[in-house]
């Protein structure tokens, strides 16, 4: 008996029938169930520079414009553009592009302020442009890391691959706790 008779002999017991589909749902949710789909991940895409890169969804708190008012931080490095006011939250904002020794980036009508979804680090991201949502599949995912000109190697995290286009996963949370980025102070 098929999936659709199964539920079709439901039909005279609304209750039993809901509680089939709600059966069935988990277990596809879960990836158990008979024909469940391959796994998707989403993340943001984002352009430093002329790469493009992609962060998991949950690390991403939101993105934004970037702010007219930027207040300079005294005796803070360059990268460390200053703080500003958002929504009556204050958060640093980092020029990521300066950050990893690959220049400064040029402030445009594009550029987008990512903020980091770090329990213990406030951050804002200065980065060029901001792509949307980026669906993959799990076999799209190669546990290599793309080679790249903006110097982030020891943020990546594997590539996904879509025909010619090649997407690394910059992992946020390792960037905001590293060393060098805590280190904000002007030597």
């Amino acid at each position: 008996m098929s999936n659709s008779a199964d539920l079709a002999a439901l039909v005279e017991q609304p209750f039993a029938l809901l509680q089939e589909m709600e059966n069935r749902s988990r277990a596809s949710h879960a990836g158990h169930g008979a024909g469940s789909l391959p796994s998707e991940w989403v993340g943001v895409g984002f352009r430093i520079g002329e790469e493009q890169f992609v962060a998991s969804r949950e690390q991403v708190r939101e993105v934004l414009m970037l702010p007219d008012a930027i207040t300079r931080v005294p005796g803070a490095t360059r990268w460390l553009l200053g703080i500003a006011n958002l929504r009556g939250h204050l958060l640093p904002l980092i020029d990521v592009k300066l950050l990893l020794g690959s220049g400064r980036t040029t402030l445009r009508r594009t550029t987008r302020v990512i903020s980091v979804n770090h329990r213990e680090v406030p951050a804002g991201l200065v980065v060029d442009e901001v792509l949307g949502f980026r669906r993959f599949m799990d076999h799209e995912l190669s546990e290599e890391a793309a080679k790249t000109i903006v110097r982030c190697d020891g943020f990546l995290g594997g590539t996904y691959r879509r025909g010619d286009d090649l997407w690394p996963v910059f992992n946020l949370f390792d960037l905001v706790e590293s060393k060098m980025f805590l280190q904000a102070a002007a030597e």
